[in-house]
C-alpha cells in the first residue's frame, strides 16, 4: 500500500483529482495499492460510499483497476500517463521507436499554396484535389471511396469514432500484442478492451469471434505493417474474417492501415467485404513526414456523418495548408519514387534479420511492416542482454494484454550488414543464459 502519498479532498472529485495528480506525476507508480475504501474514508474523514465512488469513477476512466481481494491498484498503463518507452542510453544502437529511415523522407515539405477563394472551411472543409486523391489511393487498393474525410492524426480519428458510437463500460476488441497508443487510448475513453490474438496473418478469426460473443461494440484491427507482431492479412484471413464479422452487422469495424504504401505487402481489406459500418484509416506519417498529422478514412454513411458531426463541433476542419501540403506530395513523383525506395529496403532489411535469426534457429514474426517481433522468456534480460552487446530493442510489455513476452525490433534503417552481427549476438547472448534468457 501507498504510504508516502498524501491524498487530499473531501468530495469524489476532489479526491479522484488528488489520485489523478499523483499518477500524472510518478508519486503513485503503476501497480501502487490503493488504501482500502474504509481506510482511506476514515483519514479523509469522508464517507465509505464516497471513496467507492471515487474508485469506481477512476476505474472507468482506466486510471486504476480492482484485484478483488487484491484492492484496487493503479493500472499498469494508466489513462492520465500514456506508456512511455524509456530513454535510450547513450552510445548504443536503437532499434526501439518504430521510426522510418529519414533517408527515404521528403527533404522539403511543398509550400501550402490554398488559394484564398479555398477557405470556407466549414462549407468546404476538404480540398477538392486532395479529396480526388484520397478517392483514387482507397480505389486503387479495392477499398470502396463513395465516403471519405480527413483527421488530424489516426488516433484522432480513432479517438473521434469511438467517442461518438460507443458509451463507457463499452467493449473494444483490440490486437494483443497491439499499438500500446490504442491500448492507452481505450481505457481513457473509459472503454474496455478485450485481447484479441494475432498471428503473421492478423487477428484470429475464432480469437475475434469470442470477442464478438463477448458483446464489444467495435473492433480495431491492422490488415498489414501490424505493429508490433508484423502480421498481414492473407486473402483467406481476410475472408474469414469478413465471415466472423458478418455475425455481428452492427459492430464498427475500424482497419488501422497506417503504413500502407510502406508495408510491402498487398492489401486485404475487409472493408471490400461489405461489413455494415467501417472505416478505413490511413496516414502518411511514416513515410512523408512525422510532422504530417494527417489521416484520412474511408467509411460508410452513417460513420461519415457521426465523425464530420462530431469534428465540426470540435476543430471544426482539417488545415487546409496542411491538406495543400499532403496533397502536392502525393501527387508529387518524386515523393512517389522515395516513398517506393523506402517500401523495397524495408523489406529487405525486415527480411534479412528474420533469415539471420532463422539460421541461428531463433523464432520472429515480421511478415510485413517496419517492426519485428521475437518471442523470449524474460523481456528485461534480453533487453540488458543485448544491451551490453551495443543494441537497444523495446521490451514488449508496452504492446502486450495477455500474450506472452516478445521484443519489437524497429528494422527500417538496420543495414544487412548490421542484421547479420544483431542476429549474432542474439544468439550468443542466449546460447550463454538460456536458463536465464530463454527464447
Amino acid at each position: 500500500m501507498v504510504t508516502q502519498y498524501e491524498f487530499t479532498g473531501t468530495n469524489a472529485k476532489g479526491i479522484a483529482a488528488s489520485i489523478e495528480r499523483g499518477v500524472a506525476e510518478g508519486a503513485l507508480p503503476p501497480g501502487s495499492a490503493l488504501p482500502p475504501v474504509r481506510v482511506l474514508a476514515e483519514r479523509l474523514g469522508v464517507s465509505p460510499g464516497t471513496v467507492a465512488a471515487t474508485y469506481k469513477e477512476l476505474r472507468g476512466r482506466g486510471i486504476v483497476l480492482t484485484r478483488g481481494r487484491g484492492g484496487t491498484v493503479v493500472a499498469e498503463a494508466p489513462a492520465v500517463a500514456s506508456r512511455r518507452p524509456p530513454k535510450v542510453p547513450q552510445g548504443l544502437r536503437d532499434l526501439s521507436g518504430g521510426h522510418p529511415d529519414r533517408t527515404f523522407l521528403p527533404s522539403r515539405l511543398p509550400s501550402a499554396r490554398a488559394a484564398a477563394g479555398s477557405r470556407s472551411h466549414r462549407s468546404s472543409p476538404r480540398l477538392a484535389r486532395l479529396e480526388e486523391l484520397v478517392r483514387a489511393w482507397y480505389e486503387r487498393d479495392g477499398v470502396p471511396s463513395s465516403h471519405v474525410t480527413f483527421a488530424h492524426s489516426g488516433l484522432d480519428c480513432v479517438a473521434r469514432l469511438l467517442s461518438v458510437e460507443l458509451r463507457p463500460g463499452d467493449g473494444v476488441a483490440m490486437e494483443d500484442p497491439g499499438y500500446h497508443h490504442l491500448l492507452d487510448l481505450v481505457p481513457a475513453l473509459g472503454l474496455r478492451s478485450v485481447p484479441v490474438v494475432v498471428d503473421d496473418e492478423g487477428i484470429r478469426p475464432e480469437s475475434l469471434r469470442a470477442a464478438l460473443r463477448a458483446g464489444v461494440r467495435a473492433v480495431i484491427f491492422s490488415p498489414r505493417s501490424q505493429n508490433p507482431y508484423g502480421g498481414a492479412f492473407s486473402a483467406r484471413r481476410r475472408d474469414a474474417l469478413v465471415a466472423v464479422l458478418a455475425e455481428a452487422p452492427d459492430v464498427l469495424v475500424i482497419e488501422n492501415d497506417h503504413a500502407s504504401e510502406i508495408a510491402g505487402v498487398p492489401l486485404h481489406s475487409v472493408a471490400a467485404g461489405g461489413p455494415g459500418r467501417w472505416a478505413q484509416i490511413r496516414t502518411v506519417t511514416k513515410y512523408l513526414d512525422s510532422d504530417l498529422r494527417w489521416a484520412a478514412m474511408a467509411c460508410d454513411a452513417i460513420t461519415l456523418a457521426r465523425h464530420d458531426g462530431r469534428l465540426l463541433l470540435t476543430s471544426g476542419w482539417v488545415s487546409h495548408a496542411l491538406q495543400d501540403a499532403v496533397a502536392g506530395l502525393l501527387a508529387d513523383p518524386g515523393a512517389r519514387a522515395l516513398v517506393a525506395r523506402a517500401r523495397d529496403a524495408y523489406a529487405l532489411r525486415r527480411e534479412t534479420l528474420l533469415r539471420e535469426l532463422a539460421r541461428h534457429g531463433l523464432d520472429a514474426h515480421g511478415a510485413s511492416g517496419l517492426n519485428i517481433w521475437v518471442p523470449v522468456c524474460d523481456e528485461a534480460a534480453v533487453v540488458n542482454g543485448l544491451r551490453s552487446s551495443g543494441w537497444w530493442v523495446a521490451a514488449g510489455a508496452r504492446f502486450r494484454t495477455g500474450t506472452a513476452p516478445g521484443v519489437r525490433i524497429t528494422t527500417t534503417d538496420l543495414l544487412p550488414e548490421e542484421a547479420v552481427r544483431l542476429a549474432a549476438d542474439f544468439a550468443g547472448m542466449l546460447g550463454e543464459r538460456q536458463a536465464t534468457y530463454g527464447g
